[in-house]
């Protein structure tokens, strides 16, 4: 992670979460993309001491409206789901359509 950049990728968001406890932030999701066809949900993240208390439901609860509100129909919804985290991203009907699609990414070294 190239931290340097990351308050300029992140104020780039399609549209984006926090969750708080007091001041303290304690989750976050955001979503991706070119507003147009293609939409990727990124960042998933809820702190160690606050999961599995359905926070990051209600994070993609949020993201899942905005979608339904905003995109236009027939918009590619993509995420890279963690290992293990499958069942949790089909309860919002993504599914793994391997072997007929391959989840692949590259990291620009400079």
């Amino acid at each position: 992670m190239n931290f340097e950049v990351a308050e300029i990728s992140l104020k780039n968001s399609v549209f984006a979460v926090t969750v708080k406890d007091g001041n303290e932030i304690i989750g976050m999701g955001r979503i991706v993309g070119d507003k147009a066809i293609y939409f990727y949900i990124q960042d998933i993240v809820v702190h160690p001491a606050y999961q599995g208390k359905g926070i990051g439901g209600e994070i993609m609860n949020a993201l899942i409206t905005y979608l339904k509100e905003n995109a236009p129909d027939k918009a590619f919804v993509g995420l890279f789901a963690s290992e293990g985290k499958d069942s949790f991203y089909g309860q919002y009907n993504f599914k793994d359509y391997s072997p007929h699609m391959t989840g692949m990414f590259t990291v620009i070294i400079k």
